[in-house]
């Protein structure tokens, strides 16, 4: 009878404690899900960092990381890791579009009607960086979007 009430006591004791487990990974989901959100922000402002501060020249050259569109740069990175040394890798794409009203054109026609509108010869481009990366299931993409201009 003692071994009857003792298996019976165990298996209640095993269920409510599965009960507490699984209440407790409910808790803790979300969570994952926010520090995950926040590491790729985090990238993501690394990248904003990196399309302001470099140099035009590097911006405009051949073996610039934003390549003129539409050709795009992609490279699979780790975004960070979360607690217990689990990374987070996403993929990132670069390029960068020229302002159509950029003062260096071939022709003396549109050079002078781009001149009307630009009259400080100002050249701007637009440097996109897109990030793509997976939760769980679920496909995120985050983008930013930095104007430089000379």
């Amino acid at each position: 009878m003692f071994l009857a009430e003792s298996a019976m006591a165990l298996s209640i004791l095993t269920v409510l404690g599965l009960l507490l487990l699984k209440l407790a990974l409910n808790i803790l989901l979300p969570r994952q899900w926010a520090v995950q959100q926040s590491i790729t922000d985090a990238y993501l402002t690394y990248e904003r960092a990196a399309a302001e501060r470099i140099p035009f020249e590097t911006l405009l050259g051949a073996s610039s990381p934003w390549p003129a569109f539409p050709d795009i740069a992609a490279e699979t990175t780790v975004l960070g890791n979360l607690p217990g040394g689990y990374p987070v890798s996403g993929t990132i794409h670069r390029f960068r579009i020229e302002d159509p009203g950029n003062v260096p054109i071939a022709d003396e026609e549109d050079r002078e009607a781009a001149l009307v509108y630009n009259p400080a010869k100002i050249t701007t481009w637009k440097v996109q960086s897109v990030l793509s990366y997976t939760i769980g299931e679920k496909n995120y993409t985050k983008s930013r979007t930095i104007l430089r201009s000379q």
